[in-house]
């Protein structure tokens, strides 16, 4: 099986799993170091909007991600040869962190000015109308101040502790890291979808065949709905997802319109 990989996916395998392993050895947090995080957070570094393509957040984020690549980077690649592979990846990829990015600037606008509100009119009901609704991945760490506070609504120091609380979840939203290859292994799976769309696949979590391409648009369908719905306590970049489709979709296009690929 193993024989069987193309040297471009195996080196791709190499670099996630090396640097996830590094990352549980070295008494370093690759996450902060080499994840993406918002622009105008204070972790932010210009390399790492390539390198957060490389970090995993858990073994289980690590393993999803390689084996889609393992199971359909291959046939991509003996398609197109190794460089073109590549380029694939790494514009889908770095596509996928950049609508990520557009529609975390939109929900980081909206949070600023729902703290800079609440700062110009604090209180008990406010704050709980802050955490709950804008900052809700914060509640249950502040669970039990919010009670104090509504003990205390006249309190000096506890509307001041309820600003620092609520500057202190942006900008921990603001760093939060985009971490994964996740965005280039969904541009893999539009690519696959639509070059062998009526190919059957025969996933582990659908007990029957399914073709190529009513898997990829039932994905894509899925994540779009996920995205907007934007449940508290859903970690996964949705929009990311998205934006591999998405640039994949446009690539292939373009590489359709010219000559030298038209056997596409």
């Amino acid at each position: 099986m193993f024989r069987n990989l193309t040297p471009m996916v195996k080196t791709l395998l190499m670099i996630n799993i090396g640097a996830f392993l590094a990352g549980e050895i070295l008494p370093y947090d690759f996450q902060d170091i080499f994840g993406l995080p918002f622009y105008k957070a204070d972790t932010f570094r210009p390399y790492q909007i390539f390198t957060h393509m490389f970090m995993h957040g858990s073994l289980g984020h690590l393993f999803g991600n390689m084996f889609a690549l393992f199971m359909f980077g291959p046939m991509l690649e003996r398609m197109w040869g190794s460089n073109k592979f590549l380029i694939f990846y790494m514009v889908t990829g770095l596509g996928a962190s950049f609508l990520y990015s557009v529609v975390n600037t939109v929900e980081m606008y909206h949070l600023q000015e729902a703290v800079s509100a609440y700062m110009a009119n604090p209180g008990p009901d406010a704050f709980g109308n802050l955490i709950s609704k804008d900052l809700s991945f914060a509640y249950n760490s502040y669970y039990d101040f919010i009670n104090s506070f509504y003990d205390n609504p006249d309190s000096h120091a506890a509307v001041q502790k309820s600003i620092e609380l609520a500057r202190g979840a942006l900008y921990y939203k603001m760093g939060i890291p985009l971490v994964g290859a996740s965005g280039a292994i969904f541009g893999i799976l539009m690519a696959f979808g639509m070059l062998f769309p009526n190919l059957e696949l025969m996933l582990l979590f659908f007990p029957v065949p399914i073709k190529a391409k009513y898997f990829v648009a039932l994905y894509g369908i899925y994540e779009l709905y996920a995205g907007i719905l934007n449940q508290p306590g859903d970690n996964v970049a949705h929009f990311a997802h998205l934006g591999g489709m998405l640039f994949a979709y446009i690539l292939l296009r373009m590489w359709r319109g010219n000559r030298y690929n038209s056997r596409y």
